[in-house]
């Protein structure tokens, strides 16, 4: 449990950075730094330590009178937690699968249980590894089971900065099977049928999954077979087994391309073998159908995508590929999950997650049925299924108001069974409603806006305004408890759906990338300006994370006066400067998304919106950044940059400015539920005092 004492009292003049003036050149343009230094010295470095505890050491005396606001925040948050909890059972061959938390319990517990019945098995205890090999913080995302049950492999991470270890264990004794595999991808894990051999990836000095290899269990690493090697810098590699468990499905994919290769799963030496070159600009994802290959592709100028089928032997042309659900630009298709006897779709119509079920016949498959849901406004999505030959799916369904429910969804007669509704105590749904609004673009686009508050709150009220709006990730309406302690205090939650997500399908994405990023904050200020014209909002509070944090410093760069305050998480805010540099993780890999400054139209596209190139003398609102030492995919010199350069520049009248350095986590923050909790409560501490006037500093 952490620690909700009240802070030391230190001084509340905030930290000034040493200026060590470079200048970067680049098609014709001189950009003075003077705080490159924090990235050159390392994270290792006194000077660079020093800074970055003298900037929490400063952010503990903002918020040392607030501390006991985050207490009671935290409580809030903590009473809304059923900690005794576990998650509904996954069935994988002949074991249900699941994760419990225990009371007073930051980690996890992995356990498994006989389908047909009989005691349960811990498989890992995270609390009880982190004791015993004394880590601070450990991350497990994902795990795999082999075919015949007796291994469990698990991908661990002991410090944020996204370097897994590979670890078997061995169910029959307890122990782990050999010594762990390192310097592993974190995104890939596969086994062979025989259970006598897996597959994982290992990544270049970027952190870009670049390899894949095969590893017979018994053997030492060094003796892993190379199957897959991409020498293109903006391509990475993944695999993984098919829904049938036939085929291992070898992938090397950038943002606009994949290239397939297949491997028979059954086989432990056979070779992978060319099945779908890439193509740049189209798109497939790829499922194994028995005596066929299933594709959802953009290929023929299908920008929302379509499904197809490929033979499995002769000529694969992808232009000339049989439909099974043909093209509609109002269908949006994003994924899919194959059953013996049925194919379940995932995808977007009218702006919302859909499902369909398509029946498989001896002649191919039939028409496509969606699944209906009470709510509209509402989130469903593929859930874990690991049993190929079933008529059942899981899925996850919930909405703004509605906690995560886990249904069980009959493939024939396409009804719902709940499984399990996520408990949330002390939480009355009927208190709550939620609506979508619209805000109009610039350009006059409009611009969806998902809104939830407490019946009883008097409008206007003050408001987070919470966005992304990049990758093609959507921010879908689901509930976050979370959110409570400030819709309980009469506050509005909303989501500004901007284009660079793909809450409108394709096309939103699309049209918030590369040359036409900007699009992506001028909808974000679009939807404040709604929000506050519409008699929604009063004082207006912004928050995102990661590439949300950089739609945080461009939005308050555009409109400073309109946000009290923004939350600026782990932002990519020094963005021509982190794209220039190939040699840190990411940055080949996003050409596609941002584009490569060393063309002079990209470049002047990210130059007319990087946060840290465009800040300039003014009155900002108050600012809440935060990031994380071991973060490899936004480095902390990048928030520490733009909060240094930032305080030479606040004019009278600026608001408190608070950088927080997770000394020991990674970009995702701490691992333990409580100490997330607490952070949470930090940050709405902030927020109140910032709409109350109580924040101090100098």
């Amino acid at each position: 449990m952490p620690d909700l004492s009240e802070s030391r009292p230190t001084t509340i003049q905030p930290p000034t950075a040493d200026r060590e003036p470079i200048t970067h050149t680049m098609h014709g343009e001189d950009r003075l730094d003077d705080y490159h230094w924090l990235k050159t010295r390392g994270k290792a470095d006194a000077l660079v330590l020093g800074h970055l505890e003298a900037e929490n050491a400063h952010l503990d005396a903002v918020m040392s009178p607030l501390r006991g606001t985050q207490a009671t925040i935290y409580g809030e948050l903590l009473s809304h937690v059923q900690e005794d909890d576990e998650q509904p059972p996954v069935q994988d061959g002949d074991w249900h699968y699941f994760i419990r938390t225990l009371e007073g319990k930051a980690h996890p517990v992995f356990l498994r249980r006989p389908v047909a019945g009989g005691d349960e098995q811990t498989l890992l205890d995270l609390n009880v590894l982190k004791t015993r090999e004394g880590l601070d913080n450990v991350w497990v995302y994902l795990t795999r089971p082999s075919p015949d049950g007796r291994y469990w492999a698990y991908l661990m991470d002991k410090t944020g900065q996204e370097v897994w270890e590979l670890r078997v264990l061995d169910t029959q004794t307890g122990e782990l099977a050999e010594a762990a595999l390192t310097g592993i991808s974190g995104w890939t894990l596969a086994w062979h049928a025989d259970s006598s051999a897996l597959l994982y990836a290992t990544e270049d000095d970027t952190q870009r999954p670049d390899k894949v290899w095969r590893h017979t269990l018994g053997q030492p690493q060094s003796a892993d077979e190379l199957l897959l090697q991409e020498d293109d810098s903006t391509f990475r590699v993944g695999a993984s087994l098919s829904e049938n468990g036939e085929t291992l499905l070898l992938v090397s994919e950038a943002n606009m391309a994949q290239e397939w290769l297949v491997l028979n799963a059954r086989d432990v030496s056979a070779r992978p073998q060319m099945l779908l070159p890439r193509v740049r600009g189209t798109e497939v994802m790829l499922a194994d159908g028995g005596g066929h290959w299933l594709a959802l592709t953009n290929a023929g100028g299908a920008e929302e995508f379509k499904l197809v089928r490929l033979p499995k032997e002769g000529e694969l042309d992808l232009q000339k590929a049989a439909e099974v659900l043909p093209y509609s630009p109002e269908r949006y298709l994003t994924g899919m999950h194959l059953f013996r006897n049925h194919l379940l779709l995932s995808g977007r119509e009218g702006g919302y997650t859909r499902l369909w079920v398509l029946p498989r016949t001896a002649d191919g498959y039939g028409a496509a049925r969606r699944v209906e849901f009470p709510e509209d406004s509402s989130t469903v999505r593929i859930g874990g299924n690991r049993v190929y030959d079933t008529d059942t799916a899981r899925i996850l369904y919930g909405s703004l108001t509605r906690p995560n429910e886990h249904l069980d969804l009959d493939l024939n007669t396409l009804e719902t069974t709940l499984v399990k509704a996520t408990p949330v105590p002390g939480y009355d749904l009927g208190l709550y409603v939620s609506e979508s609004v619209w805000a109009t673009a610039p350009d006059g686009e409009q611009v969806p806006v998902s809104v939830v508050r407490r019946r009883d709150t008097a409008l206007p009220a003050p408001t987070l305004l919470y966005g992304y709006g990049s990758y093609g990730i959507p921010v879908d309406p689901a509930f976050s408890m979370t959110r409570l302690p400030l819709l309980d205090r009469g506050w509005v939650w909303a989501i500004a759906h901007i284009r660079g997500g793909s809450e409108r399908g394709r096309r939103w994405y699309d049209s918030g990338r590369l040359q036409h990023k900007m699009n992506t904050f001028t909808d974000f200020v679009a939807a404040g300006e709604h929000l506050r014209a519409a008699g929604v909002a009063g004082d207006l509070v912004a928050m995102g994370r990661s590439a949300g944090g950089l739609l945080m410093g461009a939005a308050v760069n555009l409109r400073p006066d309109l946000w009290k305050a923004a939350f600026v998480g782990v932002p990519f805010v020094d963005v021509l400067s982190t794209m220039l540099d190939a040699s840190i993780p990411l940055t080949t890999g996003e050409y596609d998304e941002w584009g490569n400054p060393n063309d002079p139209e990209a470049y002047a596209a990210m130059r007319a919106y990087s946060p840290y190139d465009n800040l300039k003398a003014g009155v900002y609102p108050h600012l809440f950044v935060s990031t994380g030492l071991n973060d490899p995919r936004v480095a902390y010199w990048e928030p520490a940059k733009y909060v240094a350069r930032l305080r030479t520049l606040e004019g009278s009248g600026s608001g408190v400015l608070v950088l927080k350095t997770n000394m020991g986590a990674g970009h995702g923050g701490s691992s333990g539920r409580y100490d997330a909790l607490n952070e949470a409560a930090e940050e709405y501490a902030f927020a109140l005092a910032a709409v109350a006037g109580e924040l101090q500093s100098d």
